[in-house]
């Protein structure tokens, strides 16, 4: 079984969700509307199966560990 995640999304397309859900422009919990309003619905699927029904606490949680990940992996790359 092959797991994506949120690997499909960009380390940029990340640090924008974080921050319009900083900012209040990020409807939770998601939804296809919320998901659209905020520009991603091109994620919809994946967005959906990793962060549906989450609050907005435990996105940010997510955002900030899946950035935290990518940003210590591309600098080690660097």
């Amino acid at each position: 079984m092959q797991v994506e995640g949120l690997t499909s999304l960009t380390t940029e397309h990340l640090k924008r969700m974080l921050k319009y859900l900083h900012d209040g422009s990020l409807g939770l919990p998601l939804t296809a509307h919320s998901i659209a309003a905020a520009g991603f619905q091109f994620r919809h699927h994946e967005l959906m199966a990793a962060l549906r029904g989450l609050d907005e606490t435990a996105v940010r949680a997510v955002l900030v560990c899946v950035l935290a990940e990518r940003l210590q992996s591309e600098n080690a790359g660097a």
